[in-house]
């Protein structure tokens, strides 16, 4: 177990399946706490990341609750695995790179990484070559196939194909079911034109100020990466469908290990423990978790205070009873915001670029080839930049008034604009990983009405 600056802390770590380390898991019910922070991370590949991440976040709690009498904390830091581009720094904790076009290619990190999610001789080979091809960005459509053809042979893995969260779950994110009657695991960014998937990735790049200089356009910058020059133009867009594959990946990975893990690990939590109150945190695909693991609950529980997700990459719609464009399927979690005995609470930004600009895109292109280049982020929006949609009697509020008292509802899902601190990073990614800050600390007080 590390040490993270809090106490007591403990791990608990997860394998892709969702089983957990069951003496970790037993450890949890030995502390005296009145009040359990369960803390999931995004997509960190490197334990020693996460549990940095972990220090950031909760080294604010003890001064904010040295106040309040009878509040005994204890801190959880969730470990699945799950991996990271090097280009997508965490403020605070790694130097943001100047620009996209400073970590073009695959560096060493980024490889080994790619080689210990996905294990393997042969997978091995397909991410050398897959770094041969981001280096010397031939001129040549059959480059490009060819390297949709290794991404896909990188990702194609049983183990992880399984349904959107777990079994039983049925959809995407979205309520809609796989298009076509594919297995989950074949998206269609690369059953798809690999070219045009490419072309698009490439525009989305440069709207989200990455990607290679281009002509001058109309206002001196770079124009837009599509319908100038060849092949050689759309290695941004190649590199970012490799990234976007390996987080469809992780997405995935993320629901089985929610439901199937962490779930069932706070149903005996409760049951051993009733009196500890549990709050649920998760940035970017641990939002996915922690939220999935509503799906996992035994019936009856309900040591679960609050959710509190820190730029979710997950849809808008997870939570909404009725989709605007499908009225009769709901999101994926429909309803699960009532397995919580307090609020389900979303802070977004529009500072976040993966999630405004990349999530929609790749999320549009992995259940619907067609129209790659027309954002729709209304229907493919990601909960992290906008927050919940289409929930009745949800609540939107700034971060002001969530920290006023007594303005965050006690239940049902609440959107927290934080972008007024949540805007630091720069592309592709922008401020997806800039939340350690001791207001979004502050609203995981609120929302779980803690010493209040």
């Amino acid at each position: 177990m590390r040490d993270v600056g809090v106490e007591p802390y403990w791990e608990l770590t997860f394998d892709a399946e969702g089983d957990v380390d069951v003496r970790q898991r037993d450890r949890i019910a030995d502390g005296e706490v009145t009040d359990l922070l369960v803390f999931a991370h995004g997509w960190n590949n490197d334990r020693s990341i996460a549990s940095r991440l972990y220090r950031r976040f909760y080294r604010h709690f003890p001064d904010l609750v040295a106040d309040r009498p009878g509040v005994r904390l204890g801190y959880v830091g969730v470990l699945w695995p799950s991996m990271r581009f090097t280009d997508e720094p965490i403020p605070d904790l790694e130097p943001v790179p100047r620009a996209a076009a400073a970590t073009r290619g695959l560096d060493e990190d980024t490889r080994a990484a790619l080689t210990g999610v996905f294990p393997g001789a042969e997978r091995e080979a397909a991410v050398d070559r897959i770094a041969e091809l981001l280096r010397d960005r031939p001129e040549s459509t059959a480059a490009l196939e060819e390297f949709g053809s290794l991404v896909r042979r990188l990702v194609a893995d049983p183990a992880d194909s399984r349904a959107g969260g777990a079994a039983g779950a049925g959809g995407t994110d979205h309520g809609v079911e796989d298009p076509d009657g594919r297995a989950p695991g074949e998206l269609a960014i690369l059953t798809a034109d690999t070219v045009a998937v490419c072309r698009a990735f490439t525009e989305a790049l440069a709207q989200a100020g990455a990607g290679a200089p281009g002509p001058a356009g109309p206002s001196g910058g770079a124009a837009p990466a599509i319908g100038f020059g060849g092949p050689g133009r759309w290695w941004d867009g190649a590199q970012e469908l490799l990234r976007q594959a390996t987080y469809f990946t992780m997405k995935r990975r993320a629901g089985v290990v929610g439901e199937r893990g962490l779930g069932p690990v706070l149903g005996r939590l409760g049951r051993v423990r009733p009196s500890v109150r549990v709050h649920l945190i998760g940035h970017s695909f641990g939002g996915r978790l922690v939220s999935y693991a509503l799906r996992g609950l035994p019936e009856g529980t309900r040591s679960v205070k609050s959710l509190i997700l820190l730029q979710g990459a997950f849809s808008h719609y997870a939570f909404a009873a009725r989709l605007p464009h499908a009225k009769d399927r709901s999101g994926a979690l429909g309803g699960m915001h009532r397995r919580v005995d307090g609020p389900v609470v979303s802070c977004h930004s529009r500072h976040d670029t993966a999630l405004g600009v990349l999530y929609p895109l790749a999320s549009r292109a992995a259940g619907d080839s067609a129209g790659l280049l027309g954002l729709d982020s209304g229907r493919w929006g990601a909960i992290g930049h906008g927050g919940h949609r289409a929930v009745a009697g949800s609540v939107r509020l700034t971060l002001d008034e969530a920290l006023a008292g007594g303005r965050l509802p006690a239940s049902g899902c609440v959107s927290v604009d934080a972008a007024k601190v949540v805007r630091r990073g720069g592309p592709p990614t922008g401020a997806h990983s800039d939340i350690c800050h001791p207001e979004l600390a502050r609203v995981v007080l609120a929302a779980g009405r803690i010493g209040s």
